[in-house]
């Protein structure tokens, strides 16, 4: 994963919870970015693995007339 984002000339965008997990405890995530939608659910996959952590800082948010939110967060260090 380190040499991937070292051999990067621009910014990656990693998806998949397992792969973004791993990236996180790495230290290699600088923001997360996360659309949330208007809508409950009582099952489904995780968003992160459990035992992920990580302090974010909100950086942006936005909010659109259908009821989703945009959320952008800074991964302090």
């Amino acid at each position: 994963m380190r040499d991937l984002v070292a051999s990067a000339s621009r910014d990656v965008t990693i998806g998949g919870a397992e792969l973004a997990a791993r990236a996180l405890e790495a230290g290699l995530v600088d923001e997360c970015q996360v659309f949330l939608a208007p809508v409950v659910v009582g099952s489904g996959k995780r968003s992160l693995p459990e035992g992920v952590f990580a302090r974010l800082e909100l950086l942006d948010q936005r909010g659109f007339e259908s009821g989703f939110a945009y959320l952008r967060y800074g991964v302090k260090r």
